[in-house]
Formats: structure tokens, sequence, C-alpha cells
């Protein structure tokens, strides 16, 4: 045990993190494993790789991922601040790099090769922009000669004009929709609800008619009957076959022919393997770590950390939910992995860094109290050394 008379670094953090969040955290990575050691294989296998490739390369991840998340949530409030700014400007300029000079997968330029390492850029420029969106709206909320509403205003289009142009639709859409919770927590009128509300349907409606892929997709997902929608029909099939307790691990059939079994479909396969109480106790993995963070976010007086923590734990809330709803048949393909399930290096690596902000925001941290807050009467004092 590790005892509180104990002053270092090492106490001190393990005394002020929420270890319930790290707990749930830690879960999910190892659920993870177990999960992809049924979706794995067979796509292994179909390009020609060893059976328990991707297996083996996310226990690997796991180090590196698991540091990262440590080593993050040691950094005090203007540490967090300072990486997310750092991260969102190289993440953006990287994503201009792999638009114009990525390869092309899938009919997109979202990657950016460093020698035998393949990086999307995009997916560290989400929990950035979450930071430093939270950081504008803060200081434009507590200091009238600072323009943070219009800041974190502009944040947007330079941020979701680069994927646009990769073209990333469904990254460019949680960001956007992230973007709008923070505005909303930061005091937005319900006018400007109602607006943002027909500006977000504009820009759908102008992604079909203008993005050629949005436009096939979302037709294959309204004509059921249209014959193009494989992965449609076998991400419905798993759980039609998997039923209340699964086929049981490794016997499952759908992932021998969904060609994205290992990322976008392993809620499919978990569901058919092992059955929809085993996916209804991951869904409620999920909620505790998204309700656990919003109610870390509302005991914090501190208006970056409300909104970051706001933000960090919708973004990763609603990337969970639109990867269940697509496996679900409750939403168009998104190409969007599950938090620390679906198999992807760039996609571990990002939701490291993205929680391991949510870490370093949710610990208990002397409570300040400013001489101009103090009521009359009482001693004066800078630093009331309370913790929340």
């Amino acid at each position: 045990m590790i005892s509180r008379a104990e002053r270092t670094p090492l106490t001190d953090w393990w005394w002020t993190v929420d270890r319930g969040l790290l707990a749930a955290l830690f879960a999910l990575m190892v659920a993870g494993l177990v999960f992809l050691m049924g979706g794995g294989p067979p796509v292994a296998e179909r390009i020609g790789l060893p059976t328990f490739y991707f297996l083996n390369r996310q226990a690997l991840y796991l180090a590196p991922t698991i540091l990262l998340i440590c080593a993050v949530s040691f950094l005090s409030l203007r540490g967090v601040r300072r990486l997310a700014l750092v991260t969102w400007i190289c993440g953006v300029a990287l994503c201009l790099l792999a638009g114009k000079f990525g390869p092309e997968i899938k009919g997109a330029h979202r990657w950016i090769q460093f020698g035998p390492i393949g990086l999307q850029p995009s997916e560290f420029v989400k929990p950035a922009f979450v930071v430093v969106a939270a950081w504008a709206f803060s200081e434009g909320a507590q200091r009238r000669d600072m323009p943070g509403g219009f800041l974190a205003m502009l944040l947007l289009p330079v941020t979701i004009v680069p994927l646009l142009l990769q073209p990333d639709f469904g990254q460019t859409m949680l960001i956007t929709m992230v973007w709008c919770a923070l505005f909303f927590v930061a005091g937005l009128h319900l006018i400007w609800v109602a607006l943002l509300g027909a500006l977000g349907l504009g820009g759908v409606f102008a992604a079909y008619l203008f993005f050629h892929h949005v436009r096939e997709r979302f037709n294959k997902f309204l004509d059921r009957d249209s014959g193009g929608g494989f992965q449609d029909f076998w991400s419905r099939e798993s759980f039609r076959s998997g039923g209340w307790f699964g086929t049981g691990p490794g016997e499952g059939v759908a992932k021998r022919h969904l060609p994205d079994a290992h990322t976008d479909f392993i809620f499919s396969v978990t569901g058919e393997e092992f059955g929809v109480v085993v996916c209804l106790c991951l869904v409620g993995l999920f909620a505790f770590i998204v309700l656990r963070g919003l109610k870390l976010a509302r005991r914090t007086d501190d208006t970056f950390s409300r909104l970051a923590i706001t933000g960090l734990t919708t973004l990763f809330g609603l990337q969970a939910c639109i990867n269940m709803a697509v496996n679900t048949q409750l939403m168009p393909a998104k190409g969007m992995t599950l938090p620390f399930v679906s198999f992807g290096g760039s996609s571990m690596i990002s939701l490291a860094l993205g929680t391991g902000f949510l870490v370093a925001l949710t610990r208990k941290r002397p409570r300040t109290v400013l001489l101009s807050q103090k009521p009359p009467g009482t001693a004066p004092a800078t630093i009331a050394g309370v913790m929340r």
C-alpha cells in the first residue's frame, strides 16, 4: 500500500487521481484484447499475415498506451494546455500534408508515412482540439479583454477544413458535435443552439451533395434492398446468430465476411461470439466512464477544467456511440473505431493522449480562492488548503 504520509510525486498522484476512472479504462483495454482474439485472426489470414498478427500488435501497443496515460496524467493544468496546443498545431499541419502527399486508402488521403510507420494525424487532432477550444472558451468567460469566444469559433473551421480536404467526414462530424457541446456548456443561448442545429443539418446535406462516398453510404443505408450493403447484412446477421449468450469464442461466421472485423465491426464480432449480454456489459463500461467524467466535471470549480473534462468525455462517448450505432445499423458506416477495443496504433495512442488529459484534469487539486472573491470580514488568504 502507498502511504498518505509519504510526500513524493508518485504518492501525490496516487491519492489525487480518480482510481475508478483508471480502473474502467484499463478494463476496457483488457476487454479489447479478448474481443480481438475473435475478430483479428480471419482478417490476418485473409491478407496473408500470421494468425494472431493483430492481437500481438495490439498487445505491443498497450505498453506505450498505458505509459502515455500515466505520464500525461502527471501534468499540471498549464502543462495540459501547452501539450494540447503543440499537438493541435502539429496535427493540423500533418493533416494538410496527408491530404496533399499521403497515400490514397479507400478513396481518402488520411495517413502520412514516416518510413515504415503510418500515422493518422486526425486522431491526435481530436483530443488536442477539445482542450484548446475549452481553453479559449474559459479565457473568454473569465477575461473581458480576451476574445476567447471568437478564437473558439475560429478554431473550428481551421481544424475541420484540412479534414474535409482529405476527405474525412466522420471525424469532421465528431469534432463539430463536441465543439457544439462545449459551446453549450460555456453558456450558449438556446437561440444559438437552434441555429447551430440548422447549420449542422445544412452541413450534412452539403456533404451528401458534394462528397460521392458520403452520398453512396447514405443511399446504401436508406435502401436496404439495393444489394450493395454486404457489411450491413453481416453486421445484422452477427447479432441474430449470436443471440443473448453468443456462439462461443472463435465460433463466429460473420467475421469471415466483414472486411474490417478487427476495427470498425469488432462490436458485431463480439455480439456473435459473446452474445448481447456481454455487449450490454461493454456498453455499461463505456457509460460508466462517460458518467464518471461528467460527474467529476460538475464537481470542479475551475472553468477550464470543467469545459475540458466535459469535452473529452463527450468525445470519448460519442465515438463509442457512433461505432456501436454503425454496427447495429442505426447509422451509415463512418469508419470510426471503438475506443480501446478496435485494433489501431494511431487510435490507441491518440486515445491514450485524450484519456491522459482527462485523468490529469480530474485529479484533486488545492482550491484557489482569490482575494477579490473573499467575503467581507474573512481573513486575507490566497489559497485555501482544502481539497476538492
